[in-house]
């Protein structure tokens, strides 16, 4: 090992006090110094933090922003969500690698530059979008991508490519971002004005057991989709035994075509931290983590301030609006590039410095959760939810909404709309409503909570969005009567494909047999028994897969085909001879003919 390595990891290590459980920011800051985690590293991490080898070659193989094999200096990462790869994608990749002359995945000669797609960057408002190491590059075009690269290879600054700020915070000096909040419509509860200090002062004049009542008396739930009833979550962790116990804020948005937190996190960060402090004094916590998405990096330096901000003005350490015993304080911890980490088991796994694999369960992590230890994991909207009841009260916040869905829910909104952004809307509005918000016509379908959600047509848009009918954490991707429905549920199980941890067989197969019929259907070979497959496919994944990816990932399929099934039907029919019109018996039989006459590949 190099002289300058060997010290490099004894510096980092040591700056987190060798411990095992920050292995994740230990691979980072190599990776961050050296453009890879390479195996010498290996060993002095191995020999450091006392983690076996495999483990650390295991994580560093399971982040998308941590490799073994050297990166450039600049690593452009173009995001290919579905919504990026509708509106250019592809010709923008094709110019940066014309100009760099490299392909996806490689790196330049003289290391310099290295080219890679992402899953989505939390900028489908943006698309098309890209990361230049942590610095996010927006709505860009082919003539963009060449002057982007004439421009690095002037400087190799990727800072210096903001030209313009975006507005709001992201003209802070510590984000300088050329990213807009679009903020297209601001609502009651969230979006709203803030007065940072009123609802932690209010909580500290209440016990945590009144906290938590006045949060579930405000029929709170959480914001992910899901719904599960927060108070009620509370409770389990607040009674469940334990020397320490965690608040988690879930800030790894990384459904395609979500960015909502992003929003909430660039402009109402004391509002989440506020909700973050209210929830761990309501469950006994003294420690929180936010968890915040590698692709956010921008936003952290940014964070840091107003958490040693809120330290100074006594909102976070020791005794809490001077009350006694109200102690609590929040680290921020990075991702390193996994959508399974928005899952909240293997989130936590991330936290402790491993693979982030989801966990079986039970036990779940309000009872055994971070480091074993009680945890409550709740994501950045719910916890700004909690700041507003304990500022505004109870009735306040479910005087909107239905019964059933109190308050309001932030919509990220993009695809084919006029006004692509984020809107605050209360539950029980209408999607038809919310089409005509966003500027949307002559829209033929509608993927409403991720591409783990639903794809809808024109039949159901007068559905209403609430935890009983339209249920989602708030992504929603809208496409015009030009996009070809089942192409989009394809390209959401290629996304599956690539995010799929692996670990267990119904989800790592079934996904690719999913977009893989999906295919021949497209290529119109498909046969009737092929959507049969589909649904039987489906049965096996949600029954036997391991966590919440494997349960839902069939998703897009089996709703596209829900609501275009005339359009599938269309495309497959029987062959006349009774043949399986998808096999290609030429193909099949290739390399056996090659073989029996002796020629080349």
């Amino acid at each position: 090992m190099s002289t300058s390595l060997e010290n490099a990891v004894v510096e980092v290590c040591a700056s987190v006090g060798n411990d095992p459980s920050r292995l994740v920011d230990v691979a980072r800051e190599i990776q961050a110094r050296f453009g890879c985690v390479p195996g010498e590293a290996v060993d002095g991490i191995h020999r450091h933090l006392g983690v076996s080898r495999p483990t650390v070659r295991s994580l560093v193989s399971f982040y998308s922003f941590l490799s073994e094999e050297p990166k450039g200096r600049i690593v452009i990462r173009l995001c290919d969500d579905p919504v990026d790869r509708l509106f250019g994608y592809e010709r923008v990749q094709k110019a940066f690698s014309d100009e760099l002359g490299i392909p996806i995945g490689g790196t330049t000669a003289d290391g310099a530059f290295s080219l890679e797609r992402t899953a989505c960057i939390g900028m489908s408002d943006h698309a098309p979008a890209a990361l230049v190491n942590e610095t996010p590059v927006t709505e860009l075009s082919t003539d963009k991508a060449r002057e982007i690269v004439a421009e690095l290879r002037a400087h190799m600054s990727p800072e210096r490519l903001v030209k313009k700020l975006g507005d709001g915070n992201n003209g802070h000096p510590l984000v300088r971002s050329m990213v807009k909040n679009h903020i297209r419509k601001a609502g009651p509860i969230v979006l709203t004005e803030h007065r940072h200090r009123e609802a932690t002062q209010k909580a500290a004049a209440m016990s945590p057991a009144e906290v938590i009542r006045a949060v579930k008396a405000a029929r709170l739930r959480g914001r992910g989709g899901a719904g599960f009833p927060t108070g009620i979550k509370w409770e389990m962790a607040r009674a469940a035994p334990g020397a320490r116990k965690f608040l988690v804020c879930n800030a790894d948005e990384g459904e395609p075509g979500t960015f909502k937190d992003r929003v909430l996190l660039t402009e109402f960060p004391d509002r989440v931290l506020a909700g973050m402090t209210i929830a761990g004094y309501a469950i006994g916590a003294k420690e929180g983590i936010l968890y915040l998405r590698a692709e956010y990096a921008y936003l952290r330096r940014f964070l840091e301030d107003v958490l040693a901000r809120r330290r100074a003005e006594g909102f976070l350490g020791k005794s809490i609006a001077a009350r006694h015993s109200f102690d609590f304080d929040i680290r921020i911890q990075m991702g390193a590039g996994a959508y399974v980490c928005g899952e909240e088991s293997a989130l936590l796994n991330s936290c402790e410095g491993l693979r982030g694999d989801p966990r079986n369960r039970p036990p779940f992590p309000a009872q055994k959760g971070y480091l074993g230890f009680p945890t409550i994991v709740n994501n950045v909207e719910t916890l700004a939810c909690v700041a507003r009841i304990l500022d505004a009260g109870p009735a306040t916040f479910s005087e909107y909404g239905t019964k059933q869905s109190a308050g309001s829910k932030l919509l990220s909104i993009s695809g084919d709309v006029g006004m692509a952004g984020v809107y605050e809307v209360p539950f029980g509005v209408t999607l038809r409503e919310v089409l005509a918000l966003a500027d949307s016509r002559e829209t033929q379908a509608v993927q409403i909570g991720g591409p783990s959600g639903r794809m809808i047509g024109p039949a159901d848009f007068d559905r209403t969005i609430c935890y009983d009918d339209l249920s989602t954490g708030g992504a929603m991707a809208v496409f015009g009567p030009d996009r070809n429905p089942i192409e989009i549920a394809r390209l959401y199980m290629e996304f599956f494909e690539d995010e799929s941890c692996g670990y267990c067989t119904p989800c790592r197969v079934g996904n690719g047999l999913l977009r893989r019929g999906l295919d021949k259907v497209l290529a119109g070979r498909g046969e009737p028994s092929d959507l049969v497959q589909f649904e039987e496919v489906a049965r096996t994944m949600k029954a036997t897969s391991r966590c919440g990816l494997g349960q839902t990932s069939f998703n897009p399929v089996l709703t596209t085909l829900t609501s275009f099934r005339p359009l599938f039907d269309s495309l497959v029919k029987e062959d006349p001879k009774k043949f399986r019109r998808s096999f290609d018996l030429e193909a099949s039989t290739r390399e056996a003919a090659r073989i029996r006459t002796g020629g080349a590949r």
